[in-house]
């Protein structure tokens, strides 16, 4: 039996995550980092409040397995480019570093499509930077999912990404090939895939949309 910490348990993909978690049998406690006070939801679930700004006071508490890591934000709602640096490459970064040296395990982290630590846009590029340093923090595992265009009932309505998921799920039988990975990815699925790819065999450290979909159903 396993403890599994999870970060960004009331997001799109995170609530998923914490769902799965709960219902696993490999997992007899959930730890979840929450800003704001949160019921305990199961007997299992651990609930740690923090700000994310100063973690020093939640340091001995990223202890356990696996971790679970699926914080972010947009543009919209962090305009500030140095607050959006922050949630998006800073506090990814500090929590595997902290975890690391708690001697956690297993890492999962949600990317995106194209990452790339050398691509124009700041989302990619926070995203792609991310995911080199977690490659050499040396994790018994590493798991990152690069997930296209998320299927769900997200919080916030997003118009773009409404229109793109719309999009690309009407193309996605005639997107083969290489184009695979950008069909859409319901986000329970890429859930099930973080928490697969921590408890299988399987060493791959990568995996794009498609890739995801194959792990979950294999």
């Amino acid at each position: 039996m396993k403890t599994a910490l999870v970060f960004g348990s009331s997001g799109l993909v995170g609530s998923h995550v914490l769902d799965q978690l709960i219902k696993s049998n490999n997992y007899n406690k959930i730890k979840i980092f929450v800003r704001s006070p949160a019921l305990n939801i199961n007997e299992k679930v651990e609930v740690i409040e923090t700000n994310f700004i100063n973690l020093d006071p939640i340091k001995s508490y990223i202890s356990g397995d696996d971790c679970f890591f699926s914080i972010g934000t947009t543009k919209k709602n962090t305009p500030d480019k140095m607050e959006y640096r922050r949630v998006e490459y800073n506090i990814p970064i500090d929590i595997a570093q902290i975890a690391k040296k708690n001697l956690v395990k297993n890492f999962s982290y949600v990317s995106s499509g194209y990452a790339d630590a050398n691509h124009p846009s700041a989302y990619l590029k926070n995203k792609g930077e991310v995911e080199l340093f977690l490659k050499n923090i040396n994790f018994s595992k590493l798991a990152i999912m690069r997930p296209s265009f998320l299927l769900g009932n997200r919080k916030e309505f997003r118009i773009g990404e409404k229109i793109g998921s719309i999009a690309f799920k009407a193309l996605s039988p005639i997107l083969l090939g290489k184009l695979k990975k950008i069909r859409p990815i319901k986000a329970e699925t890429v859930a099930k895939g973080m928490i697969k790819a921590l408890n299988s065999e399987n060493n791959q450290k990568i995996f794009e949309s498609d890739q995801i979909e194959k792990l979950v159903l294999n």
